[in-house]
Order: structure tokens, then C-alpha cells, then sequence
């Protein structure tokens, strides 16, 4: 009976690679969102979505240190108050990193034209869109990123070896087991 070498098993993505995969969908995100509040307010039919490039930095940092909250928090609180954490975060996050950037005349974003703002840096009519997108982001975005893994072989999954001592791809079940002959 032929054996063949398992492969080495697949491990979880690193922080940076989950940092960057985060700093993609808020970017992504934050594009969709103007380009939807374009829409909502001025009923424009192009839907220019704008934003800039700190936002790869603020939304990677933001949704991994959201991350980190909601590994420690999952078997202590429920959904929605940690939705209400990461809320919180999200503004101390966004006024931190606002600040500091309209130091270097840099901040991207002024929401001084809405009523309940605070220094034109974060405003509370954001507050149950934030909210929102923190329950979408633990929900479905860290979740399901926390359950990638990088793995060895080809882009499907296999490693060339297995199949070649399989007599290439002859004799092997779909679920990589070598059949008996």
C-alpha cells in the first residue's frame, strides 16, 4: 500500500496579512458609503465615492484592534454590548487619529456642517451607522478572516506531490485520501 507524506497543515493568517485584508474592506467601505450619502443627499447618478489613502491605515488599525476586543470579549458579553464597545472605539479612534492628522493640515474628513459634532472630528449622527458596521464587521469580517489559513501547494489547495504520488491524480478520492487498489 503506497503512503503519501501529509501535507503540513495550514495555519492562520498573521496579523499583517489580516491587517491589510481589514485596511481593504474599510477603504472598500468607506468608498461605498460616500458614494451612497452622494446619492442620499444630492441625488447624484454618477455616485463619486471618495476617501483617502490614511483610511488603509485608520480602518486596518481600527478593525484589528477590534479584533483583538472581540477575542477577549466573546465568551464574556454579548453581541450588542460589544457592538457597543467597539462603537466607542471606533470614535475614540476616529477622533484620535483625526487629531492627529489635522496637526499635519492632513485630516481627510470635517463634519463640522453636522449639528452634533465635536471639533468637526466625529459627529453623533454616525453613531447607528458605526454601530451597524461594527456588528457586520465582527459578524461576518472578523469571523470569517479569522477562519483563513495560508496553506502549501498549488492555488486549489493540493500540493503537486500528493497528486504525483497518487499517479497523477489517478487513484485518489476527492477528499485527498488514497484509494486501496
Amino acid at each position: 500500500m503506497a503512503t503519501v507524506e501529509a501535507p503540513p497543515a495550514p495555519v492562520p493568517l498573521t496579523a499583517l496579512s489580516r491587517w491589510y485584508l481589514y485596511a481593504i474592506h474599510g477603504y472598500f467601505c468607506e468608498v461605498m458609503f460616500t458614494a451612497a450619502w452622494e446619492f442620499a443627499v444630492n441625488r447624484n447618478w454618477k455616485f463619486p465615492g471618495v476617501t483617502s489613502v490614511w483610511a488603509l491605515f485608520i480602518y486596518g488599525t481600527c478593525i484589528l484592534t477590534v479584533e483583538r476586543m472581540y477575542l477577549k470579549l466573546r465568551g464574556r458579553c454579548r453581541v450588542l454590548p460589544r457592538c457597543l464597545i467597539y462603537t466607542l472605539w471606533t470614535y475614540l479612534w476616529e477622533f484620535g487619529t483625526g487629531l492627529l492628522l489635522r496637526q499635519f493640515d492632513a485630516c481627510p474628513w470635517d463634519y463640522s456642517q453636522f449639528r452634533y459634532n465635536f471639533m468637526g472630528l466625529i459627529t453623533a449622527e454616525y453613531a447607528v451607522p458605526w454601530f451597524c458596521a461594527s456588528f457586520i464587521v465582527e459578524r461576518w469580517v472578523i469571523r470569517k478572516t479569522l477562519r483563513l489559513r495560508f496553506h502549501a501547494g498549488p492555488e486549489d489547495g493540493w500540493s503537486s506531490r500528493r497528486s504525483d504520488a497518487a499517479g497523477g491524480g489517478r487513484g485518489s478520492d476527492a477528499n485527498g485520501y488514497l484509494k486501496g487498489e
